[in-house]
């Protein structure tokens, strides 16, 4: 592996994790009670970044097809925001290492909905995996010191959305022309998040604008982090893109099953939440699920691409008898 991939690869890790450590230090250390305002100014930052990365030509260039390209991307950007927003609520009342436990339930997620949305049947093997998921969680979340119903159904809601977000890509941008890469899905679902955004601040959290104005008066440091902050939300994206490109979606979806291990640990060590036995053996647990379902997944694909190979061969053996 380059060190160019390596140091992708650090700084995916560090975004992603800097991100959801500023997030909580903002919501719940420092005070600033707007989960949604807070994903707003993460998605002006996304729309700026993106367009000014694409500008440069440091990603390629792609544009919406018609109209239902952009209905299509508009249903995505809806339930992404749903994703932040109940991501971030939940960062006020829970701790991180228990966000990324529920978090880490993803792939169940994915796969009933699969399942049931596009009849995308699994092996068996796959299915048995899910298993371990379930089981690590609920120990997690009997045994968590700080457990808080308002923070682990945001965080529940956000972890269905996000497996709803990858499941409704695969099924509505089914065209080759129609799909986009990362950046480029992100430059054209922030407007329409932004939108989103901005109309739920306005109903929900009134006084966001006014405390962040006060806020930066006042602290200077305030202004710095919560930039800070809005900036690696955007580097998550972009090292996502090029960690992809460097390695393959499989090494990606590794990594990230360590990163929220690495998330944990250095939450714990931050904020010092308190964390039980059981509750660390349950989220142990969902982890080895997570890994033992994408070794699963994994075999799943290459036994598909083999049988298909053959089917290939076998065609091609039979339109040579036909052909003599």
């Amino acid at each position: 592996m380059s060190a160019y991939t390596l140091s992708m690869i650090a700084a995916w890790y560090f975004s992603n994790i800097g991100v959801i450590l500023l997030n909580k230090y903002l919501l719940s250390v420092w005070g600033f009670k707007f989960p949604i305002f807070l994903t707003m100014c993460h998605m002006v930052m996304c729309l700026v970044l993106a367009a000014a990365t694409r500008s440069l030509g440091l990603v390629p260039r792609q544009n919406l097809k018609s109209r239902r390209h952009l209905a299509k991307i508009a249903v995505l950007a809806v339930v992404f925001v749903a994703s932040v927003v109940g991501g971030n609520v939940s960062l006020r009342f829970i701790p991180v290492s228990f966000n990324q436990a529920i978090g880490a339930t993803t792939p169940f997620f994915t796969a009933l909905l699969s399942l049931f949305i596009m009849r995308q049947k699994e092996t068996p093997e796959v299915y048995v995996t899910l298993v371990p998921i379930v089981l690590g969680i609920v120990l997690a979340s009997k045994a968590e010191p700080l457990f808080h119903m308002i923070g682990f159904i945001a965080c529940f809601s956000a972890t269905f959305s996000r497996a709803l977000k990858s499941v409704l890509q695969g099924l509505l941008l089914t065209n080759e022309a129609e799909k986009l890469d990362s950046l480029n899905l992100l430059l054209f679902m922030s407007p329409v998040a932004l939108i989103v955004l901005l109309t739920a601040t306005t109903i929900m959290e009134p006084d966001a604008f006014p405390v962040f104005l006060e806020n930066c008066t006042q602290s200077p440091i305030f202004f710095f982090i919560l930039t800070l902050n809005c900036v690696l939300a955007f580097s998550v994206n972009l090292t996502n893109f090029l960690v992809t490109k460097c390695t393959s979606p499989l090494t990606l979806q590794v990594l990230g099953n360590a990163k929220g291990a690495v998330a944990v640990v250095v939450s714990i060590f931050l904020f010092k939440n308190p964390v039980s036995p059981i509750g660390m053996f349950g989220y142990s647990i969902t982890i080895m699920g997570v890994v033992a379902y994408s070794e699963a997944k994994k075999r799943s694909k290459e036994k598909m691409r083999r049988r298909d190979d053959l089917e290939l061969l076998g065609d091609g053996k039979g339109s040579s008898g036909n052909l003599a």
